[in-house]
Order: structure tokens, then C-alpha cells, then sequence
């Protein structure tokens, strides 16, 4: 396999984490891993490849704006690796928008694709993932769109997960066809018209956190504010366990034996487990990892990566969208 293209200045923690994530995932995955970025500014690369970019999209520039005035950035030159095969992927910890800018404008859209998602993965306590998708590329989406989104986060999570006929929900305000904005109601009917997905209807907010269903779909807008509120949750429960536990001697004592059944739930928890969310749409793997992704997260999104590009992903979703497995209506985007 090609190696993996992976913007060595992306992330709150970059170079360091990035460099050393990249080392250990050669070292325990066998993954072949190329830097990109400024090798001056990378420092010591433990004899991995780098390709030279001279210039850095910081996290709160402008993304559309960056990709077009810096074309010899980390993230651009990453994704055009990708794109004139030089890589099999691409794995970015940095601004998120310009990560999805660039792979879009370098490496192009499949046939078919209105426009590409950002499918995250939601940890569910005891039983697999459930991804979320759009998670904040498309703020506004027509009922086609939501369509398209359902096809590639079925494909995505039987490839990702292993599951052979993914559930599929429509983010709503309540489980009835009626219930939801005009988009939703005309999208939930387009899906269960047939779209090749085993759609199950509406699903609510509490949903995506339990194993009533596989993929939710929703627009990029509420799909991102979803993510965020799971994520301030989680981590305010997770604090708020931390400081009980320490909070008196008897507590201390009590935490030494509640510990080690926690763990592994604070393991599942961790969004550093699940290395990063995944762009859909485009023509290749594109990683699109937390911004304060640590070494380990680093590691688990090159894992990723080289299990979509070894999958065939990219071909899954091209097959997904094509316009046997689309509505006739759903084609067409809503004035």
C-alpha cells in the first residue's frame, strides 16, 4: 500500500504529538507514514519520509480563503499526494474546514456526490460506534443531500464496523414521518421510498448514544451542535466522577476499587480512541482528526486509514451513490 500522507502541522499539539504518533503507528500497525509540512519546523522525523511544504494553515484561519492563497501548505500538498498517487490517504489533525477544502479541491468528488459529509463516530457504552453524519461540513442540506449522507454513512460504518445492514435514522424532533422541518419530512419520505439503506425512520437526540441504530443523519448545522453538546457532556460527567472520587479520603479508598471497572468505559469514552471522523464524498480517504488529538489518536487515525484504503471505501461509496441505489427524486436538490 502507498504510504499514508499525514500534515505533520495540523493540531494544538503539532509537531510533537503528530511526529511521535506517526513513529509508534509505524512501529505497532506496520504502516508505511509520510510527513507533510516544513522540515525545519517538523525537527526530528526518526527516518520517516517527508515531503517539504513551506507553508501552515492555522486553526482559525479562514479555510476556503487559506487553501486558495496558501497552495503550498501541509494540508494542500498532503491532499494532492493523495491525488496524484502518491499516498493512499491523507490524516489531518489541523483546521478542520481547510482539511475539507483542501481534499475537496485537490482530490475532486465521486460521481454523483452533491457534496461530501463528515461522518463522525459517537461511542456507545457496549456495543459498537454510531456515526454521525453531517458533523459540520454542509450547514443547510437539501433532502437530497440527507439522502446521499445516508447512502455513504451506511457504506462507511459496514466497512468501518463490520456491520451488514447498518440502521439508518433521520435525526428528528420526535419518531413520527409527521414530526421535523419540511427537509426532514420530504428527506423521510424520499428514504423510505428506497434508497438502499435499511432506513428505521426518525430517531431522536437520546438515540445516538444507545444501540437502537448504526448511522444518524442530519444536517451539518445541527449535526455539529449534536456533536459538541455529546462532547461537553461527556466530559463534564467524566470531571465531575474525577473530582467525586478524590473528593474525602473514604472516596480515595473507594476509587481504587472502582477504577479498574471504569476503565474501560473511560477507554470507549476517549475521543482519542476513535482517531478522527472521516470525509465522505470525496475521491479518496481523508482522516479528519480532533485538534487536540494526542500521539495515540494520531496512531488510531493512521489505523483507520489504512483499514478504509484496504476496504476499498472510496469504491463502496461510489457504488452507493450511484443512480440505481438513488430515488429518482432525491437527485435532485429542493429549490
Amino acid at each position: 500500500m502507498l504510504p499514508i500522507a499525514l500534515d505533520a502541522m495540523g493540531g494544538d499539539h503539532a509537531p510533537g504529538e503528530i511526529v511521535a504518533g506517526a513513529r509508534q503507528a509505524v512501529e505497532s500497525l506496520g504502516v508505511e507514514v509520510v510527513l507533510v509540512g516544513p522540515p525545519d519546523r517538523i525537527g526530528d522525523a526518526g527516518g520517516l519520509a517527508v515531503l517539504p511544504a513551506t507553508e501552515v494553515v492555522a486553526m482559525d484561519e479562514d479555510p476556503a480563503n487559506a487553501v486558495r492563497r496558501k497552495k503550498d501548505s501541509s494540508l494542500v500538498r498532503a491532499a494532492e499526494a493523495v491525488r496524484d498517487g502518491r499516498a493512499s490517504a491523507m490524516v489531518s489533525a489541523g483546521n478542520t474546514g481547510a482539511a475539507m477544502a483542501s481534499a475537496l479541491l485537490r482530490m475532486g468528488r465521486l460521481p454523483g456526490v452533491s457534496r461530501p459529509a463528515i461522518a463522525t463516530p459517537i461511542p456507545v457504552p457496549g456495543s459498537t460506534p454510531t456515526v454521525l453524519l453531517d458533523a459540520g461540513a454542509n450547514a443547510e442540506c437539501t433532502p437530497a443531500m440527507l439522502v446521499q449522507f445516508a447512502q455513504m454513512g451506511s457504506a462507511f460504518a459496514a466497512e468501518r464496523y463490520g456491520i451488514d445492514r447498518p440502521r439508518v435514522g433521520l435525526l428528528s424532533i420526535g419518531e413520527e414521518p409527521s414530526k421535523g422541518t419540511p427537509v426532514v419530512k420530504e428527506t423521510h419520505a424520499l428514504l423510505e421510498g428506497g434508497a438502499g439503506v435499511e432506513f428505521i425512520g426518525n430517531v431522536e437526540g437520546r438515540d445516538i448514544v444507545s444501540d437502537r441504530v448504526d448511522v444518524v443523519v442530519t444536517d451539518g448545522f445541527t449535526g455539529n451542535v449534536a456533536l459538541k453538546t455529546l462532547e461537553g457532556g461527556i466530559r463534564a460527567v467524566v470531571d465531575a466522577v474525577l473530582a467525586a472520587m478524590t473528593s474525602t479520603d473514604e472516596a480515595r479508598e473507594a476509587a481504587k476499587v472502582l477504577m479498574p471497572a471504569l476503565a474501560p468505559l473511560a477507554e470507549q469514552l476517549d475521543p482519542d480512541t476513535t482517531g478522527g471522523a472521516m470525509l465522505l464524498g470525496v475521491d479518496g480517504v481523508c482522516i479528519i482528526s480532533h485538534g487536540s488529538s494526542s500521539a495515540r489518536a494520531i496512531v488510531n487515525a493512521l489505523g483507520v486509514a489504512r483499514d478504509m484504503v484496504g476496504a476499498d471505501l472510496v469504491g463502496r461509496i461510489r457504488q452507493a451513490v450511484s443512480p440505481t441505489t438513488t430515488p429518482a427524486a432525491a437527485a435532485r436538490p429542493s429549490a
